[in-house]
């Protein structure tokens, strides 16, 4: 019979939402839990910071105990209070809970915005725990949107954090989960050495909090670790001693912490895989320790209630039994575990179909034809009922996988209709701001109009009262005015022509002024459009000077390695050899030793020289390409006091030669200058490969630096660094804290190879 053990999706995925809820346990029932969690809320008073905290527990009771509505409104009031607080920590904490509940409604927009809330007020606090514990639940939400590259970043982001927190009663918690979702995306990339690195970190946590639980699990889930990798490849018989080894101290550690484990359910199930290992994977002669743990599952998961399990180790002492040609006994065990499953409350389909099918065969091999075929015919009817409810959930799933596209096309519909909205209202303000301006031009020049009109009519008027007194003089002087009447009708000859005058000199000026106005906005606009060419000239020129001076280093370099290598490395290499053949002819046992000595350190020289030259041109990046000599860089560079972590997310290896050069160099500059600078104690290394773009990020956990002092010092390394990400058309941007380390990402686009 194939013994159908239990996955565990369950112990790799669990993550709760927050670390205060670590307590569950220890209390029998959901109602005294939250009526515990409101009286501890209640009686501390709202002048208690603590009191956010308290809240926080009290809120997510409420949420797990479907009571949502008085959840929000409860998390709602204490967010408005402890906005008002100066340190944004309580803030934060409140928001990240609120994202949390959001996402497991299904309310993916709202919990956007309240983790970029959470974040915000994070920045405003100096408390390094609360910093990680809001980076966790960004990476937690990043999970469950299918953005795993995301998730990672935030995750080890959250790590950086925890690490430098003081103690506190919630720090190894927080810590714990975040290595648990670690684990779970790693395993998901099949990326078992870092599976298993977050997974003994799990461990390490859980023997540090002496917490007897969380240890039993932690070995429970490096067991089925080890057990998995094994069937992938049983040719390493390693993985299977380790599942083995891991599993036995999942056992000893419940028998001897059997009072302080709420969950011995757990115990049935580590038997039976145990029992289930031995029996697939190792000789005959340990079936006594097969039938040993499936009789102790058996027993625990009839006193647990879990009847999988009981089946399960029925179905394997069957198998024990047909081995040793004992049928009768086989069919009983084979009746038991039928018996047992349907005592479930989920029965697996799976396992009674085995069932079935073992059934039939033994009666055919008894010859009892009828009971084989009722047999039969209860494993097809099973089987038809597992495939229809199958098919149905597959139907199912399509129906809201195609439901849930729908709305996300509506919803872009929506925000593209809404920016093309926003744009028009922008363009017609902006038309607006230009008539007004215009009309704001005529209104001036009206104005402009108007004061010349006046001053026509001063003068006109200035003329009548001349006229007036002219008048007044004429009939003063009756004679006077007879005798000059000729001079005056030619004086105002004169007048007229000199207002004409004035008149046509005006209007000149004014078009003068107008075509001189003209004239500077043509100048400016061809002045504008020369700068624009000559800087996009010196833009070009920029790039061909970067590109030769690039091109330039890169021959120089490898000039130098194969100087080296060729000249230098081949004089050494013959001058060992002269060395090597005086030391066999050498009879002074002195001189021998000193002949010695010389001879290791020219192979000291000779292998420094070798290291020179790979670091001047690598040779790997040639033949095998960017990762392979990253890889080999790490490795090289690694040491006791240094551990450096490269990775490559989604990586498909179709960098150009130049640019994989350029981005060995410019990790090269960076790990260099950490290392001569941060003094730090690890270096991760990661490539994404994007849609779009590629990302590249360079983290340590060094000293870390001012970033405002170190830009105005222009210094050689950063200078080196940004032309060649000038060439590569991308940009990079540096997050560093004294003491917290130093962050480098830089992002460049992928080149489009059809255009080229």
């Amino acid at each position: 019979m194939r013994s159908n053990i239990l996955g565990l999706p369950h112990i790799l995925r669990v993550t709760l939402l927050c670390v205060s809820f670590c307590f569950l346990i220890n209390y029998s029932s959901a109602q005294e839990l939250l009526y515990h969690l409101q009286q501890q809320y209640e009686k501390t008073s709202i002048t208690n910071p603590e009191r956010f905290y308290h809240a926080g527990k009290y809120i997510q009771g409420l949420f797990f105990n479907q009571q949502e509505e008085k959840a929000s409104q409860l998390l709602k009031e204490n967010i408005q209070l402890a906005m008002h607080r100066k340190d944004g920590k309580y803030a934060a904490y409140l928001y990240a809970i609120q994202a949390m509940n959001n996402r497991i409604l299904e309310n993916i927009a709202a919990s956007e915005i309240s983790i970029t809330k959470a974040k915000e007020y994070a920045d405003k606090s100096n408390d390094l725990e609360i910093k990680g514990y809001v980076h966790y639940c960004e990476g937690w939400l990043r999970v469950r949107n299918n953005k795993e590259g995301d998730a990672v970043r935030s995750f080890l982001a959250a790590i950086t954090y925890l690490d430098k927190a003081p103690p506190s009663p919630t720090l190894m918690g927080r810590k714990s989960f975040t290595y648990k979702e670690l684990t779970s995306i790693y395993a998901n990339w099949n990326e078992y050495a870092l599976q298993e690195k977050y997974s003994l970190l799990t461990l390490d946590l859980a023997v540090q909090q002496q917490d007897p639980m969380a240890i039993f699990d932690a070995y429970m889930s490096m067991g089925y670790m080890h057990e998995q990798q094994y069937m992938k490849d049983e040719s390493q018989q390693k993985q299977r001693d380790q599942a083995e080894k891991y599993y036995l101290q999942a056992i000893h550690t419940y028998h001897k912490n059997k009072n302080k484990i709420p969950f011995p359910s757990n115990l049935s199930f580590v038997a039976i895989n145990l029992a289930n290992l031995y029996f697939k994977f190792y000789p005959d002669n340990y079936k006594n320790k097969v039938l040993y743990y499936a009789e102790l599952a058996k027993k625990q998961g009839i006193e647990t209630q879990q009847y999988t399990h009981v089946a399960s180790a029925y179905g394997i002492m069957a198998e024990i039994a047909k081995k040793e040609n004992n049928p009768k006994k086989a069919k009983e065990y084979l009746i038991s575990a039928l018996t047992e499953i349907t005592k479930s409350t989920v029965t697996d389909q799976n396992i009674i179909l085995s069932i079935y099918q073992n059934l039939s065969e033994l009666a055919e091999t008894e010859g009892d034809l009828p009971e084989a075929i009722r047999y039969h015919k209860a494993y097809m009817e099973t089987f038809k009922s597992l495939y229809d409810q199958e098919q149905l959930e597959i139907g199912k799933r399509l129906e809201a996988q195609f439901d849930k596209e729908r709305q996300r096309q509506q919803l872009v519909t929506m925000h593209l209709e809404a920016e093309k909205k926003e744009q028009q209202i922008s363009l017609m303000q902006t038309i607006s701001l230009q008539q007004k301006q215009e009309f704001e031009n005529l209104k001036l020049h009206e104005e402009n109009q108007r004061k010349q009109l006046e001053l026509t009519q001063l003068e006109s008027e200035k003329r009548t009262q001349e006229l007036k007194l002219a008048r007044l003089e004429t009939q003063n002087r009756a004679q006077d005015i007879l005798s000059y009447q000729n001079e005056i009708s030619y004086k105002e000859k004169i007048n007229t022509y000199y207002v004409a005058l004035i008149l046509v000199f005006l209007l000149l000026v004014l078009l003068l002024l107008y075509a001189y106005k003209q004239r500077s906005k043509s100048l400016k606009q061809h002045k504008e459009l020369y700068n624009f060419s000559l800087e996009k000239e010196k833009q070009n020129s920029k790039i061909s000077t970067l590109t030769a001076m690039l091109e330039g280093q890169e021959q120089e370099r490898g000039r130098m390695a194969r100087d080296l290598h060729d000249g230098l490395g081949g004089l050494l290499s013959s001058t060992k050899i002269t060395l090597s053949r005086l030391h066999d002819h050498v009879a002074n046992p002195i001189q021998g030793d000193i002949m010695e000595k010389s001879l290791k350190q020219l192979d000291t020289a000779v292998e420094e020289l070798r290291r020179i030259a790979h670091n001047l041109m690598p040779d790997l990046l040639n033949r095998y390409g960017l990762q392979e000599a990253l890889q080999d860089y790490a490795i090289r560079m690694s040491h006791d006091l240094l551990d450096i972590d490269v990775q490559f997310l989604h990586y498909s290896n179709q960098l150009e030669k130049d640019q994989q050069l350029l981005v060995y160099r410019i990790i090269q500059e960076l790990v260099n200058n950490a290392i001569k600078h941060a003094d730090p104690k690890q270096i991760i290394i990661q490539i994404v490969e994007e849609i779009d773009n590629y990302s590249i990020i360079v983290e340590d956990d060094g000293k870390g630096f001012d970033i405002e002092t170190t830009r105005g010092s222009q210094s050689a390394g950063l200078h080196n660094i940004q032309s060649r990400i000038d060439f590569l058309k991308g940009n990079f941007h540096i997050q560093s804290e004294e003491q917290l380390g130093t962050s480098v990402e830089i992002t460049f686009p992928k080149i489009d190879k059809k255009n080229d």
